[in-house]
């Protein structure tokens, strides 16, 4: 697994990345001629208006947090929850000057609305509902703005393709929500050119990869059409599930054995972590022999890293760098 190549170019990536995220972080001044303007934006099929940019935004999961905290909106945030794993280093500061509702799951309905929000963003659908903390509707009838991640669409006919640039227009959504679209149109930018390099790079040209999720009785993996999907593209890559349909799905084993891949990316997961995948790979009597395993051909990443977002281009430099110097 060593591309020496590849050192200089990722190592440049993966600090210009840092930089330019952790300034966003910093926040800074937005643009000011927008924040009286209000605000209308197209979303899963729904109109999102704001009287003018969020001044109490409440994100639900931490894609959406790590969104908002990326374009340097925590000073127009009145509290967060559901963390998958760890904020990002370069939010952590940003993230603790916002409260956190409940870290482990949706807050109540009570909870939420006792924090006087006038936005409240998450990057799944499940959260906007009666289990959760209500419906669309029920926000719209008090005023509150409602936004879902394009991707987590209860709606899956009016979900984008993953790609980049529509990475790209959830950000710049969030910029115009939140009264930051500069600072949302520098992080997108910066994605671009630090995916520039790692795809000419490409420290995983002619590697076979098995992106490993979560679950040992039926593997879930990473299909062909997802940020698993984008990264391995990026880092020019051959995805062992390129045939199977989905951000995420349930593979087979019979699969893995049969392609024998050259690397195995571990989603780092509070729920499932890479060590608990690496010790059950190493263990089972057939799995143990697959090429990777015995090579310890190993990449890990956060699995808040995993799904589209402004992370996702920081999984996609995390596997570089690893490809780049050695397994995990």
């Amino acid at each position: 697994m060593r591309t020496p190549v590849t050192h200089r170019v990722i190592a440049t990536a993966a600090a210009s990345i840092a930089a330019a995220l952790t300034l966003s972080a910093c926040g800074g001044p937005s643009n000011s001629d927008a924040d009286t303007a209000a605000i209308s934006l197209q979303n899963c099929g729904r109109t999102v208006t704001l009287d003018g940019p969020a001044q109490r935004g409440v994100t639900l999961n931490q894609g959406a947090t790590e969104t908002a905290l990326s374009i340097g909106a925590q000073d127009a945030m009145a509290g967060t929850a559901y963390l998958d794993d760890t904020i990002a280093p370069q939010w952590q500061a940003a993230y603790a000057a916002v409260p956190a509702l409940d870290e482990k799951d949706f807050p109540s309905r009570e909870a939420l609305l006792a924090v006087k929000p006038d936005l409240v963003t998450a990057s799944y659908s499940s959260a906007f509902d009666d289990k959760a903390v209500g419906s669309h509707e029920s926000f719209d009838e008090l005023g509150v703005a409602t936004y879902v991640s394009p991707f987590g669409c209860k709606d899956k006919s009016a979900r984008p393709a993953v790609a980049w640039d529509s990475i790209a227009t959830e950000i710049t959504d969030y910029g115009l929500m939140f009264g930051h679209a500069g600072e949302a149109d520098a992080v997108v930018a910066r994605m671009r050119e630090t995916l520039t390099g790692i795809e000419a790079a490409a420290p995983a040209k002619g590697k076979s990869i098995f992106w490993y999720d979560s679950n040992t009785d039926t593997p879930y993996v990473g299909g062909n059409a997802g940020g698993p999907q984008l990264i391995i593209d990026a880092v020019g890559g051959t995805n062992v599930f390129a045939g199977t349909d989905g951000s995420w799905a349930d593979g087979s084993w019979e699969t893995v054995l049969a392609a024998n891949p050259d690397v195995i990316v571990l989603a780092d997961a509070s729920w499932d972590t890479a060590e608990e995948k690496k010790n059950y790979l190493r263990s089972d009597p057939a799995l143990k022999d697959l090429k990777a395993v015995r090579e310890d051909a190993f990449v890990v990443l956060p699995f808040s890293t995993t799904t589209p977002g402004p992370r996702t281009i920081e999984g996609a430099t995390l596997v570089a760098e690893q490809l780049g110097g050695g397994g995990a």
